[in-house]
């Protein structure tokens, strides 16, 4: 499949329509709404088993079936793992969502900026000694979310994943785009590219890549090839 460049056009072809039909929109994780593509749950499945965090950080919480879906990978998996999510607005009906869920055992959420140094120490504290995978699905600027991977990535050990969502934004067009704050050249990406460039323990997953297609993550599965 990835030496077919006729197929992985119209993937992204795919794609980028969907996201302007608001295809993601349209699932949900237990009752939740999850705003991701199938195919990118797929595949942070396959992440958190072949990983087995003990602890996993999200940022961006929206509705919580993200986090929801991160929680139920943890409870099928067994033992104790849990997931630190943190948004800059947990919005009351979604706490409340969250909080009476059955996966909420698990949970902890942080409500404050991900970029925030406050928040940043908190979760460094909470991950201590843990075996920890970092999802990252805030703010898509590029600043914000190379301060993410700056701040989180030292979390990874070897073996482990840092998820960039999203990075499918470089490829949009400014209709496909909207009324946001990001867009090409001022993306996930963009800040993807500038973290690889700095810090070479990690590498793009391009067999994950490959094996999806259809992915809003292109390039975002981080895999660290040595320890800190």
């Amino acid at each position: 499949m990835a030496a077919d460049r006729e197929l992985r056009e119209q993937a992204d072809a795919f794609v980028l329509r969907a996201c302007e039909r608001r295809y993601p929109y349209n699932f949900t994780w237990m009752g939740v709404p999850v705003i991701q593509f199938p195919q990118d749950l797929v595949a942070l499945q396959e992440v958190i088993f072949r990983v087995r965090p003990q602890l996993i950080v999200e940022t961006g919480v929206a509705h919580g079936g993200g986090t929801i879906f991160l929680a139920s990978m943890l409870e099928l998996l067994g033992g104790d793992g849990s997931v630190v999510a943190i948004d800059v607005d947990v919005r009351a009906h979604n706490r409340a969502v969250i909080e009476a869920h059955p996966m909420s055992k698990r949970i902890a959420l942080i409500e404050g900026s991900s970029a925030d140094a406050a928040v940043i120490a908190d979760v460094r504290k909470r991950a201590q000694g843990l075996r920890t995978l970092v999802v990252l699905d805030s703010n898509h600027r590029h600043a914000h979310v190379l301060a993410e991977l700056r701040a989180y990535a030292p979390l990874v050990g070897k073996g482990g994943y840092v998820v960039v969502l999203d990075t499918i934004v470089e490829r949009m067009s400014p209709a496909q785009i909207g009324d946001r704050p990001w867009a090409p050249g001022n993306s996930p990406m963009t800040a993807v590219r500038e973290f690889l460039a700095e810090n070479p323990r990690f590498s793009i997953d391009l067999d994950l890549e490959n094996t999806l297609l259809i992915s809003a993550a292109p390039g975002g599965y981080l895999r660290a090839d040595r320890d800190p």
